[in-house]
């Protein structure tokens, strides 16, 4: 996949905003229904590490054969490009999984997913103080009505399951997932949205198999069947038919699809409509899983989706 004194390919940057919109809200759905999916196949006792390693390592498999069919030229490994994209891999693909998932270890999934998307403020703020851009007012008020959306959504005030060291694991998912968005954008300037992922993918796939060799992979668990539990508890998958899905539409195509809008939008804005994922996990859960949603995280769900459209109508 590497070769050298690879002639760069300029690519065409037409930025279209209402692509780039519609993709985010697409990327971020997806994300939210891949939520219940997930927690339907760690409940076979498969655990969020082994879930992440095999999601990463399918992605991998899956944009490289994508990159291949489409443009095997697009894969080549240019002069230089190597420490970017490992960066990228590591920090922004493997890390923002890592934190996250050491987070909900220690807070309820709510706060640290609220915490966590403090990412696109902090990507904001990087644009205003060492980018030198200027950020619109709009966008500010957008990015504060998104989170005060968030804080409602999961109720922050109640102070249910507050752990300090969950916090701190949580503001360094926050921290990575602004670098993940960051590192993105800058990357689809002169290479595809799918072999930077493809790339960024391969990189992560090595460090979680450092971190977890797979010759210690449960196997047997992935062969079990499990209940899709909630509404469709009469339903019953093999864990490995729900880990393909976490892997193609929970993580190929939405990724795909995000990394993709970085071509049309800002990294801000890209970031305030990925707000959309709390949203849809929470009604998803609410109907497939039965999980409780009260008429104040309804209310939340509703100004975050204000704040979505606010940075909609922002030049």
């Amino acid at each position: 996949m590497a070769a050298a004194g690879v002639i760069a390919v300029e690519v065409p940057r037409i930025r279209r905003p209402a692509v780039g919109y519609a993709m985010t809200a697409v990327a971020a759905v997806l994300f939210g229904v891949n939520g219940a999916v997930s927690k339907v196949a760690l409940s076979s006792g498969l655990t969020s590490l082994r879930l992440t390693e095999a999601r990463c390592a399918g992605a991998c498999v899956g944009l490289a054969l994508l990159a291949a069919l489409r443009e095997p030229a697009s894969l080549r490994l240019r002069p230089r490009e190597g420490r970017r994209l490992l960066l990228f891999g590591v920090v922004g693909v493997a890390w923002v999984q890592l934190f996250y998932f050491l987070a909900i270890h220690r807070l309820a999934i709510g706060i640290a997913l609220l915490i966590q998307y403090l990412g696109p403020l902090l990507v904001a703020i990087w644009a205003r103080t060492v980018g030198r851009e200027h950020v619109r007012r709009r966008i500010w008020a957008a990015l504060g009505l998104s989170l005060t959306g968030l804080v409602l959504m999961v109720q922050l005030w109640r102070g249910d399951g507050v752990d300090g060291l969950g916090v701190a694991f949580a503001l360094v998912s926050a921290v990575v997932y602004a670098a993940y968005l960051l590192l993105a954008e800058h990357g689809v300037t002169d290479r595809d949205s799918v072999s930077l992922l493809a790339w960024g993918f391969l990189f992560a796939t090595v460090f979680w198999t450092v971190v977890q060799p797979w010759w210690s992979f449960p196997g047997a668990t992935v062969a079990r069947t499990v209940t899709l539990q909630g509404r469709l508890a009469v339903w019953h998958l093999p864990v490995w038919a729900l880990v393909l899905w976490v892997v193609v539409l929970g993580t190929i195509a939405p990724f795909t699809l995000i990394v993709g809008a970085l071509r049309h939008l800002s990294a801000t804005r890209v970031g305030i409509v990925a707000m959309l994922e709390p949203v849809v996990a929470t009604i998803v859960a609410w109907v497939w899983l039965r999980e409780s949603l009260s008429s104040v995280q309804l209310a939340g769900a509703g100004v975050v989706l204000c704040g979505i459209l606010l940075a909609q109508s922002a030049r």
